[in-house]
């Protein structure tokens, strides 16, 4: 046999030859052929003198399992033999391979097609490298480090290199980063003490010395976060890391943003970690997973393993008391507050919010969160302490007391109730002491503001003492007339939050008091609001409608309701009566503005009223209907008179600001009127005329878009009561709303979502109406179906296919099912394949899904009893699946010319055969889409955006586990407060 010359290893080999007999060895050769390889090839593996022949083999030949046996017999000298080779023989084979590996992931191409045989070099490197490193090949890190620095694929074959060298190294790495760790701290106090005042040393430094700093919290973060452990294990080791995470939090004080972000990403993971495992402590597993052991939990560890928890709190308690004070005397601002001190050293309203600083306190707040639960007492000592020092003017700045009343608010929800009881006595306590005590307009506004915003975080504690409840919100009233920037809309705010969590408290006569609270409330109502803007009195009346929702005496509470609004009635009173006298009265621009003023309060008072707001709707109601008439009637005489144009005037827009108004108070009220069936017909027939008919005779531009989301409304809450008034809906808004929305994807932007709103009502609550359509309109509607799905809007295009899914599935359970979806399967089909492999379209993914499963299930269930292809086909198919099969392959084929016709034949068999199991049939698709040309090449997170929102609500219940990490105001519960 030729492959016997592969013996004599005195010659160069010939690698054509070895060639041969490998692929002859892995099956392309008879089984005597295969046997004779194996053996010539163990015996070259045996052979001492074969490893000098693997440069030659590696340099000439191409194939790859040719390469592996020469690497193989590379791999057992490395093993066995390496340091026994003469030096020289060693720098070659090293040289050598450093340089293919280098070679070869140079480019891109290269290192992605040949990356097998580059993972298998980088594993024979950092075998030598166990030989060589550190004492023989010093300068290896260095050298790794300059080669990632000449192209990206090489990095990103040097990171691959770490890796394969950290898991090879183990412990042996460990120690050598101790040793690094201990020497760069021996030399960091020599060139920054200890005692550096480092914040105050980066303000004055140059370039290169605030560089040092951002280094070294780089250094330090990065560090700790993979080796933190490892200098947990002596006295020694554990000095040292106590020193650098002294050194990191003072870098952590540092005014610089980039830096303190450094810093507080790794705050946040270490601060996690130490919960975590101490949450976890009676969970032995977990524990041990959160301390990064991998063991198996013997009976006996238990004990141990809280021993090792409580030990390393133990360890951390003196850098984390640290740590609290930093977050505390950092705290970044929350969303609520609207005081802020401008760059000019002013207390300003707030005019844009900060997304970078709302990301920042999110994160503050959850590391502060954690802290408190590892110790509470300390947490509370600490604030405590900063609050006096605020009191007795030691520690007295705006910046100072901002930043801890933050951090007040935002461990809301963490503490056990009575402990929070105490600690907030004494904080609110302190807080009006500290209002009293100071001078000075722009001190006292800072101070209001944070009572502000700390009594909004804490409504357990202001229902569980109502004293301290009814001085905040007497102090709040106060408030009301500062009318320093900001400070009373914070105040408006802060009322609506803790009437919403402590509402009952107002209307329960309470201990001392000779009348409930809202009775004392109405009475001073106009001095209250007489300092406030309109917007905010429409707040102050909502906040009140909600004590008054909470009167469970019927008596009292339209007593109460009359009494709230007896302010707006008597000027709508006025208005209406000069009206009656002079119709023009009306058209008056401030009279117009009354009118409107009037109308959002009792929008206010209505949102949050709800059934119990119909007193003083029925009061007003034909007469507002009158003014919406007649201004109705102005509109279209100004734009008939002055065009398009006349729609822009300042005198239309406001008369169209009172018709949106006017809508909006009606689909409020409709909206929160709860088990009121009657309630629906007592007010939709008046405005049957005075809404649609104005509707349907105004010109386009005149139409207000409310009028569709209002009559969803009244379809969605009266359901089938309604079904008699949607031929008359139908007829008033379906034609002319789609001219105005179907000439392009862009004009008329809200008739265009909420008219399919209405479409999905109508098909929903009251289908029998769509089946009594004509044919000619069941087409006007599919039409506009499938085109609000191709919209790139998303909005638009998901309504429409819900809207969708409603006609499928309501279709289908009727008697017309054969006729619809013999004239509009395929249709419906055809369009959804177009819009789902459309990359604009991604987030409809899910619902394009749901389409499909449906048309897809249906032919295969047989519910269908006629043919959905042409009957005049001579070829008769056996039955619609399988017609729908043949029909979704050409369709697919020809949409998809790259793929070959047996893919797509796979692709549908597996739609097929998936069609009951929903998770199956999705995944399949996404499969089929992620392959496909257009949609390999992107990014395509909308088409996981079920498991995204899946990954959301698992991370909300864990965040809902553990107490005060959502703020109490963000959980939207009822809480008990009687």
């Amino acid at each position: 046999m030729a492959a016997e010359k592969l013996r004599d290893l005195s010659q160069p080999i010939d690698v054509a030859l070895l060639d041969a007999t490998v692929n002859a060895f892995y099956g392309t050769g008879s089984k005597e052929e295969r046997a004779a390889a194996d053996h010539i090839l163990r015996d070259l593996q045996n052979n001492p003198d074969m490893w000098l022949q693997v440069v030659r083999i590696l340099s000439s030949t191409q194939n790859l399992n040719t390469k592996f046996f020469a690497l193989q017999v590379l791999e057992g000298v490395i093993k066995y033999k390496w340091n026994a080779l003469p030096t020289e023989e060693r720098d070659g084979m090293k040289n050598y391979i450093s340089d293919l590996i280098v070679k070869l992931s140079s480019d891109e191409a290269t290192l992605r097609r040949e990356r097998l045989y580059i993972n298998k070099l980088n594993i024979i490197l950092v075998q030598i490298l166990k030989h060589e490193w550190p004492a023989r090949w010093k300068n290896f890190i260095p050298d790794l480090v300059a080669a990632a620095r000449t192209s990206e694929t090489i990095c990103e074959n040097c990171m691959a290199i770490l890796k394969v060298a950290a898991l090879s190294f183990g412990d042996f790495y460990n120690v050598q980063y101790v040793k690094m760790y201990t020497i760069f701290m021996a030399q960091l106090q020599n060139i920054l003490p200890p005692n550096t005042n480092i914040p105050e040393a980066y303000a004055h430094g140059n370039n290169d010395e605030q560089a040092f700093i951002q280094n070294l919290a780089l250094f330090f973060t990065s560090f700790f976060k993979s080796h933190i452990r490892v200098l947990e294990t002596s006295q020694e080791t554990v000095n040292a890391l106590l020193m650098g995470l002294e050194y990191l939090i003072n870098v952590s004080y540092v005014d610089d943003t980039e830096v303190f972000k450094v810093c507080l990403d790794y705050w946040n993971s270490l601060v996690l970690e130490l919960y975590e495992a101490h949450h976890n402590a009676d969970n032995p597993a977990m524990a041990a997973s959160m301390m990064g052991l991998q063991v198996p939990m013997l009976p006996g560890m238990v004990n141990g393993l809280a021993a090792q928890v409580m030990q390393r709190r133990q360890l951390f308690a003196g850098p984390m008391s640290k740590l609290r004070l930093l977050m505390i005397c950092r705290m970044a601002k929350p969303e609520e507050v609207l005081i802020v001190e401008d760059e000019n050293g002013n207390i300003v309203r707030e005019t844009m919010k900060d997304n970078d600083v709302l990301v920042q306190y999110k994160i503050m707040r959850e590391t502060l969160i954690y802290l408190s639960h590892l110790d509470h007492e300390d947490t509370e000592k600490q604030m405590l302490k900063k609050l006096s020092k605020q009191l007795d003017g030691e520690d007295w700045s705006w910046n100072n007391l901002n930043t801890l009343c933050w951090a007040i608010g935002s461990i809301s929800g963490s503490m056990v109730e009575e402990q929070e009881n105490r600690f907030l006595v004494m904080v609110i306590r302190d807080l009006l002491n500290l209002c009293e005590i100071t001078k000075g307009k722009d001190n006292k506004a800072v101070i209001a503001s944070n009572i502000m915003y700390v009594v909004g975080q804490y409504p357990r504690f202001l229902r569980a003492h109502w004293k301290f409840l009814k001085t905040v919100v007497n102090k709040l009233f106060e408030f009301m007339h500062e009318t320093h920037p900001g400070v009373q809309d914070m105040a408006c705010d802060t009322f609506l939050k803790i009437v919403q969590k402590c509402k009952r408290k107002f209307v329960t006569v309470q201990l001392g008091e000779n009348e409930p609270f809202v009775s004392e409330l109405l009475t001073g109502l106009p001095t209250t609001i007489v300092d406030l803007e309109p917007h905010q009195i429409h707040s102050f009346y909502e906040s009140v409608g909600h004590m008054i929702q909470a009167e469970s005496d019927t008596q009292k509470r339209d007593e109460y309701l009359q009494r709230l609004m007896e302010l707006p009635n008597q000027k709508w009173a006025e208005i209406i009566g000069q009206a009656r006298q002079s119709v023009d009265f009306l058209k008056d621009q401030d009279v117009i503005r009354a009118v409107l003023n009037i109308l959002q309060t009792n929008t206010s008072a209505a949102s949050s009223l709800g059934t119990f707001f119909l007193p003083q709707i029925t009061l007003i109601f034909l007469d507002m209907l009158n003014v919406y008439r007649m201004y109705s009637e102005l509109i279209s005489v100004s734009i008939a008179q002055g065009g398009p144009f006349a729609s822009r005037t300042s005198v239309v827009k406001l008369l169209r600001s009172v018709k949106r108004e006017t809508l909006k108070l009606i689909d409020t009220f409709l909206d929160k009127a709860e088990g009121q069936p009657h309630i629906g017909k007592q007010f939709v027939p008046p405005m049957m005329d005075p809404v649609l008919g104005d509707y349907a005779r105004n010109v386009p531009d005149a139409r207000e878009s409310e009028v569709l989301s209002l009559f969803a409304t009244i379809i969605n809450k009266y359901k089938g009561a309604m079904l008699e008034d949607v031929p008359r809906i139908f007829e008033a808004v379906f034609q002319c709303t789609l001219e105005m929305i179907t000439k392009n994807f862009e004009d008329y932007p809200e008739h265009r979502l909420k008219f399919f709103s209405l479409l999905r009502a109508i098909a929903t609550h009251c289908f029998p109406a769509l089946i009594r359509l004509s044919t000619e309109q069941v087409k006007l509607v599919m039409d506009s179906i499938i085109w609000a799905f191709r919209h790139t809007e998303r909005n638009i295009a998901e309504t429409g296919l819900l809207l969708l899914l409603e006609m499928l599935k309501n279709f289908q359970a009727s008697e017309f099912c054969n006729q619809f979806y013999r004239t509009y399967f395929l249709t419906i089909e055809q369009e959804i394949f177009a819009v789902l492999t459309d990359t604009f379209h991604k987030p409809g993914f899910k619902l394009h899904v749901l389409v499909l499963q449906h048309l897809f299930c249906l032919v295969e269930s047989g519910s269908l009893t006629e043919p959905l292809w042409d009957a005049t086909v001579p070829y008769a198919y056996p039955n619609n699946a399988m017609f729908v099969r043949e029909y979704t392959i050409k369709l697919l084929s020809s949409s998809f010319p790259n793929m070959t016709a047996s893919e797509v034949t796979q692709f549908v068999s597996g739609l097929f055969e998936s069609t009951n199991d929903p998770s199956v049939f999705k995944n399949h698709i996404r499969d089929f889409l992620a392959q496909s040309k257009e949609f390999s090449a992107q990014d395509n997170k909308d088409l996981y955006a079920e498991e995204a929102a899946a990954q959301r609500e698992r991370e909300r219940q864990r965040m809902l586990s553990i107490p005060g990490l959502i703020a109490p105001n963000e959980i939207q519960d009822e809480m008990v407060d009687s």
